[in-house]
């Protein structure tokens, strides 16, 4: 699909499907564990309550919150590390605006969200692996 043609690409087109996430109160070590075994950069963190707002731990929370200051891994929990609250797009968001969210915020990827449900996530990658301008 080419930048000629007027059907648009929206951020459900290109998301990773589903949610990977974490309780707050779990250790960065079970956290890079649930990490490793799912073979992902991220985990959103689970609201405590209906009122509550999703975090998000990525793998620099990990280098920031733990290795940097010389903390154990086990001693570290989830909560502490974590981005709270997250940027969420919703899913029938043109890309282009998606990605001109993401770069203006700084961030490498945000939750897509239908209905008021988080339904996967986007990243820089997906942005240009996801569609056929590249």
């Amino acid at each position: 699909m080419g930048p000629d043609n007027t059907s648009i690409i929206r951020a459900r087109d290109v998301m990773h499907k589903g949610i990977i996430s974490i309780d707050g109160m779990a250790t960065a070590k079970e956290a890079a564990a649930k990490m490793r075994a799912e073979k992902v950069s991220s985990l959103l963190v689970k609201k405590r309550h209906a009122d509550d707002a999703w975090g998000i731990l990525v793998v620099q929370d990990f280098i920031k919150g733990v290795i940097i200051p010389g903390r154990s891994s086990e001693e570290a929990h989830v909560y502490e590390l974590m981005t709270k609250p997250i940027i969420t797009v919703p899913a029938d968001m043109d890309i282009r605006y998606v990605a001109r969210l993401i770069y203006q915020a700084g961030i490498r990827r945000a939750s897509v969200e239908e209905g008021g449900e988080l339904i996967g996530m986007i990243s820089l990658s997906s942005l240009i692996l996801g569609n056929e301008f590249f």
